[in-house]
């Protein structure tokens, strides 16, 4: 039931919004992609550059992000800033492309891989356990687990802020604490042969693609470029939905101080964090060992060095806590961007509105709807390679509102100003538009789609608008 005279609660502190970034940002990926980083870049020193390169651009365009969410701080977060830098049309593209894939096909990567992890506990629900087989088309038992995570979470956050903030500090403290309890043990299982057969070489810096035989390829000096873009890509993606507690902005207490500060800090907290587990990697496991890690799941590997066989069990363990946790932030976040759009009369009216609860339940519900079709699609990975480039286009334009309102409205209050202005900023844009290129041209089987999907929003955008003025 939605009451149209419902309003957002703040009930959300800095605490609980610190920890809906830092719960939304970890999930599956820092225990798996390093696997593909160590093979890009064939040394670990370029490893933990690529980490580094990642955690700076995230920080900075957190930082970035800070000044608009102090001067709008309204629900929607990234969606009104791209309307208040731009205009609507640039908005509707970013929330098409956000509700079509982005937060959609985010949503079930990470469910499925909840259900993938917790099938080491219980082998039935395994993602090659097939309960449905017509032709080609396949459901397994990880896919229906991840439509009840999925369903369940959303039905969570339905009944209150207080119900799905309560669940994301819970968890993110939990996994924080995991994961330095993992890195601390995986340090003092500090193996020496390993440690120097990682940095203690003239190899440390030379940039080349390590295959699974242990055979090395040099790049070209073009190629170097593009092997770095393609080793970001996951790293960038692990660190993604950095942002989600500008979209909650209607409910968090002091949101001009508060959201700037949880993006600050929730981003700081991960990127250290990312960095350590990645040291730590480099103590207990060759460069061999992480390209050769079972369907690339370094941690595994990394947990079995530590602890033995039942490293694999702690293991799985953590990433279903990790991924329940990152799970609920996003479904969260999500819903408020289409409530903000529906309020500008550019998505389902009812998204619009707010249950007794004080939540968006209807635009939960639908966004739960789209999410479990891209569960039973199976498709759900291909397209989060897809939308990697698109995502990074979308922040470069965000973080480019900054200056662009900085001479277009320079009236408008800003409680806080973006550190290292214009400097960081600058700096963001050109390694995101570097990222776009090298992408574009090296990866455009997986690029290419991601950008027409996101300009399919052009022509509806249009076909929307019409249908408004003409009921107007």
């Amino acid at each position: 039931m939605s009451n149209e005279n419902q309003s957002f609660h703040k009930s959300m502190s800095l605490l609980d919004a610190t920890m809906l970034v830092a719960g939304s940002m970890i999930g599956s990926g820092i225990f798996i992609v390093s696997a593909d980083i160590a093979r890009n870049t064939g040394s670990a020193g370029w490893m933990m550059l690529v980490w580094l390169i990642c955690g700076f651009m995230t920080l900075t365009a957190a930082l970035s992000y800070g000044e608009l969410s102090a001067m709008f701080p309204k629900a929607g977060g990234q969606y009104v800033y791209l309307r208040e830098a731009y205009n609507p049309l640039v908005s509707f593209v970013f929330g098409w492309t956000f509700f079509a894939v982005i937060q959609t096909a985010t949503i079930a990567a990470v469910g499925v891989a909840f259900a993938k992890f917790t099938a080491y506990l219980f082998p039935w629900l395994d993602e090659d356990v097939y309960l449905l087989v017509l032709g080609d088309y396949r459901i397994s038992s990880a896919q229906l687990l991840a439509i009840g995570v999925i369903v369940v979470l959303t039905a969570i956050n339905s009944r209150g802020i207080n119900s799905g903030k309560r669940v994301q500090t819970t968890l993110t403290l939990i996994k924080i604490l995991s994961l330095l309890l993992l890195i601390l043990f995986g340090f003092l299982a500090f193996k020496y042969e390993i440690w120097n057969a990682n940095w203690m070489t003239a190899d440390l810096w030379h940039l080349r693609r390590l295959h699974l035989d242990g055979s090395f390829e040099e790049y070209s000096t073009f190629g170097a470029f593009g092997a770095v873009s393609a080793a970001l890509v996951g790293a960038l993606f692990s660190s993604d939905s950095w942002h989600s507690s500008s979209s909650v902005a209607g409910e968090i207490k002091n949101p001009q101080r508060n959201i700037g500060l949880s993006l600050a800090l929730g981003t700081l907290i991960v990127t250290a964090i990312y960095l350590l587990t990645n040291l730590m990697y480099t103590t207990v496991l060759d460069l061999h060992q992480m390209v050769n890690a079972p369907k690339d799941r370094v941690a595994m590997s990394a947990a079995q060095e530590i602890f033995g066989p039942f490293g694999i069990t702690i293991i799985a363990v953590m990433i279903m806590i990790s991924t329940f946790g990152c799970n609920n932030g996003i479904i969260l976040a999500g819903a408020r961007v289409y409530y903000s759009m529906a309020q500008d009369g550019l998505f389902f009216k009812k998204a619009g509105t707010l249950n007794r609860n004080s939540v968006p339940a209807y635009a939960l519900w639908i966004q739960c709807v789209v999410s479990c079709l891209w569960c039973l699609s199976g498709k759900y990975g291909d397209l989060l390679d897809m939308i990697t480039c698109v995502v990074v286009v979308f922040y470069v334009l965000a973080v480019a509102g900054v200056i662009r309102l900085r001479y277009t409205r320079p009236a408008l209050p800003r409680p806080y100003k973006a550190f290292g202005y214009p400097f960081l900023p600058v700096i963001y844009i050109l390694m995101g538009l570097a990222f776009i290129v090298l992408m574009l041209i090296y990866k455009p089987d997986y690029t290419v789609p991601g950008v027409l999907i996101a300009l399919a929003g052009i022509p509806i955008f249009y076909v929307i608008n019409k249908k408004n003025k003409q009921h107007v």
